[in-house]
């Protein structure tokens, strides 16, 4: 089966939010760029997909005006085979991603990126219901600690392991780098 490999939204916009942490980023980029390396000696394409959201302007790090939608700092540079930009969380509503998926023949995604639990998650969920396989590779996804409408905290850790928890066996397999490049070959 065909494979590809989506990286969703690592891009420098979350260094400059609120909630911007480069706790478990380190981490996060080495085993996004395994990937990225794994999937290049593989020529498995790559398609980057960059959020892009919001007021038109400098000070808004999701707008284009702002400089900061652009792979973020310490990925490894590669040439996509697509590249699209979205403003909803699923990369496969608007773009044009699908289409391009389709007409590549591709029947297998690897998900990687940031943030864990909306944009990676939201696009594996949307693209399992369109009907390809899901490979989701958690330790190259990325996310922050949230509070919760109560106000306490949950962890990067917990989001993490419970979007592992919802994606398994329902919406996609788990992975490690590994595992993906394995299956992806």
């Amino acid at each position: 089966m065909k494979t590809c490999l989506i990286v969703i939204d690592a891009q420098e916009s979350f260094r400059h939010m609120p909630f911007s942490s480069e706790r478990d980023s380190a981490a996060y980029l080495e085993h996004q760029n395994a990937l990225i390396a794994g999937c290049e000696e593989r020529g498995i394409p790559i398609v980057r997909v960059l959020h892009s959201d919001g007021p038109a302007q400098a000070d808004n790090p999701f707008a284009r005006e702002s400089g900061m939608v652009v792979p973020i700092q310490g990925l490894r540079a590669f040439s996509p085979a697509a590249t699209y930009y979205k403003r909803r969380h699923s990369a496969l509503v608007g773009t044009g991603l699908d289409v391009w998926l389709t007409e590549q023949g591709i029947g297998r995604l690897i998900i990687s990126g940031i943030r864990t639990e909306q944009c990676c998650e939201t696009t594996t969920r949307h693209a399992s219901d369109l009907g390809w396989s899901i490979d989701y590779v958690t330790d190259a996804t990325h996310t922050y600690d949230m509070a919760q409408p109560d106000g306490s905290p949950l962890s990067a850790a917990a989001i993490k392991a419970r979007t592992a928890t919802v994606l398994s066996g329902r919406f996609a397999t788990l992975c490690t780098v590994e595992q993906a490049l394995a299956r992806g070959a």
